[in-house]
């Protein structure tokens, strides 16, 4: 808004209004006297422009983006901790049940146990918060010892860590919550209600699925995969706690659909195959998040443009995705997920 207004400008402005008749060249005493304001008025005017852009929500960004959701009761997600399964036996090979708030360590992560699922077999918090909790997977070393205890092995993610919540996902949220109110349980109140759940990505509401009254909501957890039955069952939970009376409510994971991708590239000059597969897998993914609950299809050309934009990509040939050289269809309640992907050099 305020592009217009630089120190030239401004200087400009300023030395119009001396007399013609009075030395107002650079290096003259007038002249050094109004630069030095003109350059201050100039940072006013960037840092106004600023302020300008951090009193919208779609252009404002970190403690003002805050401010500014909170108005309309959103609040961003605080970072949370990882729950995993951790496996435990005796020397004999026979489940063994763990104290609960025992310790665990595997490399630099400390897991502490929660709660009993079965014999042997418990649930584990990380100590630290974030999404580094979901990462590893093999066995734990007690923090102290304990009496009997054979092996230890951290394996499953139940319910996925959560990194704080980005500045683009609190706009999505407030932005649907401004655009798409909520009011007396209509469908974007299940939305919200289900996207304010730690651990969840994104929600998709069908009303009326089963008849009057029903409502089904699908959820997948923050990488926009399938959830796990303890998301949805937290999901389930909360809604139920703030749900209209009379509704008959069900929460259910979105199904995956693998996407299985092959093709033979040229390679460039210092780059490996095994390289340009990881980078390109990265860049699938992102896509893959992006489509989740908002296309009806995998783009065949957008994985085509994906795969010849990866660096140390020249070109490629014989590019299939789940056998076919065409989009893959996604259902109502499926969000792609990574099948097998396949590289070969040409």
């Amino acid at each position: 808004m305020f592009e217009d207004q630089t120190f030239d400008a401004i200087l400009e402005r300023m030395l119009d209004r001396i007399p013609d008749d009075m030395d107002k060249q650079e290096g003259s005493v007038i002249y050094d006297a109004l630069a030095p304001a003109a350059m201050e008025l100039a940072q006013m005017y960037a840092e106004l422009d600023v302020v300008l852009r951090l009193a919208f929500g779609e252009t404002s960004t970190g403690e003002y983006l805050d401010k500014r959701a909170a108005d309309f009761g959103v609040y961003r997600k605080q970072a949370t901790p990882a729950v995993r399964k951790g496996v435990f036996t005796d020397g004999n090979d026979v489940p063994f049940n763990i104290p609960i708030g025992s310790r665990f360590r595997l490399n630099d992560m400390v897991y502490v146990a929660i709660e009993k699922i079965t014999d042997g077999q418990f649930r584990m918090q990380a100590e630290t918060p974030g999404s580094e909790g979901n990462q590893e997977f093999g066995n734990l070393l007690p923090i102290e010892p304990i009496e009997g205890l054979g092996t230890a092995t951290l394996a499953d993610v139940l319910i996925p860590g959560e990194d704080e919540e980005s500045d683009e996902s609190l706009r999505k949220r407030f932005l649907q919550k401004v655009r798409e109110p909520g009011t007396s349980g209509n469908a974007a109140d299940y939305k919200q209600w289900a996207t304010e759940v730690a651990g969840v990505g994104a929600a998709k509401v069908t009303p009326l699925w089963n008849g009057p009254g029903t409502v089904k909501v699908t959820i997948v957890d923050a990488n926009m995969w399938p959830a796990t039955n303890e998301l949805v069952a937290q999901v389930s939970e909360y809604i139920e706690q703030v749900r209209p009376i009379g509704a008959d409510v069900t929460v259910a994971s979105a199904t995956g659909k693998p996407i299985d991708v092959s093709a033979n590239v040229v390679l460039a000059s210092g780059y490996t195959l095994q390289s340009v597969q990881d980078s390109f897998m990265a860049a699938l993914n992102e896509y893959f998040k992006e489509i989740a609950f908002s296309m009806t299809y995998v783009s065949y050309a957008k994985i085509g443009t994906l795969l010849l934009n990866t660096p140390g990509v020249v070109d490629y040939s014989g590019l299939t995705v789940n056998g076919g050289t065409a989009n893959v269809a996604l259902q109502d309640e499926e969000v792609p997920v990574f099948g097998a992907v396949s590289l070969g050099v040409s």
